[in-house]
Order: structure tokens, then C-alpha cells, then sequence
């Protein structure tokens, strides 16, 4: 697997996006055409769904050699040993996070920890909380997130001087304003709609991954 330092794509199989297509078979496009990290996120899927979604996706990242994020889920990571859990500010406040049971949470549950960010303050808090990396933004507005304010290329500049860890600019990413984002300091990026909504994912992967090959 892939050190999170070495992981400049990252990809999502996303049950809102799936558009009649198969989990595994979208995930092996993925894995097979530049994405070097893979959330699965599944929001208002049944638990026993999620859990079995989770588990098939697995089989396939592992053997592309691809670490998996579950998205939302510590206890199913830890049960089918994804690399990664990814919690956003608004599913587990990391005050109740710390409060709750640290042992439930990375490193010792087997898994390390991912975390949304939107400003600054939010950023250092997970840094102490020990995230392995974070996620920066949403940049633009983006139907992933309609309710979420976009945090704009400034706050991709702050991160790119001040957060010592691996961290990935998030939403509304495109081809055509990557430019912008990677200008703004960025050298690893999440993509979700632009990928998964796109005519032909596996050559969006490709393009994606073939411009940030170029900026690094």
C-alpha cells in the first residue's frame, strides 16, 4: 500500500454518483487509471448495505494496492482493516471524538484518521488530535456539498505554509480550474463529481493524475 505522503489522487466511490454502475467495477476503473487513494462514502445507505459495500470495494483496492478510506464509519473500518477513516466536522465534532473513547480511534483501532477542514482552527485541531492527513476546503461550491461555504483559494494558500502533514484541496475541482488550485499551493487534490460524473471516468482519472504528475 502506499504511504499517504505518496498519494496525490484521491479518488471516491460515492453511492450518490453511482449512476446505475457497479461499486467494484467503478472502483477497479479507478484504481486502474491514477487514483492513488479511495474513499467510500455512502451517506443514508442501511448500516448492513454500507457494511457489505465496504467490504467488497476492499477486495478490490487491495488488489490494486490502493488504500481505502470508509468515510463516516470508525467501527466498519477497523472490522474489514481499511488503511484510513474520514470524519467531517459536521458527522463527529473532534471534541467528542477525543471525549468519547480514544481507543476506538486510530492508530490503535489498525486505521489512521482523515479530517474535513475548513478553516485554519479546524486544521490545527485535528493536527494536535494526531489526523494523518486533512482535507482542505470545499474550494469552490459544489454539489457534493451544496449546503457547504465555499473557503476559496485563500485558505489552500494558508495550508500550503502552515500544515505540516499530507493534505488534499477538496470540492468543486476540475480540470479546468486545477490550474488555479495547484497555483494556489496544492500538489494533491480529491476529486468526486469531476470524476465520477464525467463522460468517461477512466480518462478523467488519467488527466487528473497526468496534470499533477506534471506539477510535481
Amino acid at each position: 500500500m502506499k504511504p499517504i505522503a505518496e498519494c496525490f489522487l484521491y479518488g471516491f466511490i460515492d453511492t450518490a454518483y453511482l449512476h446505475n454502475r457497479s461499486c467494484t467495477d467503478l472502483t477497479a476503473v479507478l484504481c486502474d487509471n491514477g487514483v492513488d487513494l479511495l474513499q467510500f462514502r455512502a451517506k443514508g445507505l442501511e448500516l448492513g448495505r454500507v457494511a457489505q459495500l465496504a467490504e467488497e470495494i476492499k477486495s478490490v483496492t487491495d488488489r490494486f494496492g490502493v488504500p481505502l478510506v470508509i468515510n463516516d464509519y470508525p467501527r466498519f473500518a477497523a472490522q474489514i482493516g481499511a488503511a484510513y477513516c474520514h470524519l467531517g466536522q459536521e458527522d463527529l465534532a473532534l471534541n467528542e471524538v477525543a471525549d468519547a473513547d480514544p481507543k476506538t480511534f486510530a492508530p490503535t483501532a489498525g486505521y489512521q484518521l482523515g479530517v474535513s477542514t475548513h478553516s485554519p482552527a479546524q486544521a490545527a485541531r485535528a493536527i494536535s488530535f494526531g489526523a494523518a492527513y486533512l482535507g482542505v476546503g470545499p474550494v469552490y461550491a459544489t454539489e457534493t456539498k451544496p449546503t457547504a461555504k465555499a473557503v476559496t483559494l485563500e485558505y489552500v494558500r494558508w495550508a500550503s505554509k502552515n500544515v505540516p502533514i499530507p493534505w488534499f484541496a477538496i470540492g468543486g475541482i476540475s480540470l479546468s480550474n486545477l490550474d488555479q488550485v495547484l497555483g494556489a499551493g496544492a500538489n494533491r487534490i480529491c476529486v468526486v463529481s469531476g470524476i465520477l460524473n464525467a463522460p468517461d471516468p477512466a480518462r478523467a482519472c488519467k488527466s487528473f493524475k497526468e496534470r499533477l504528475t506534471s506539477a510535481y
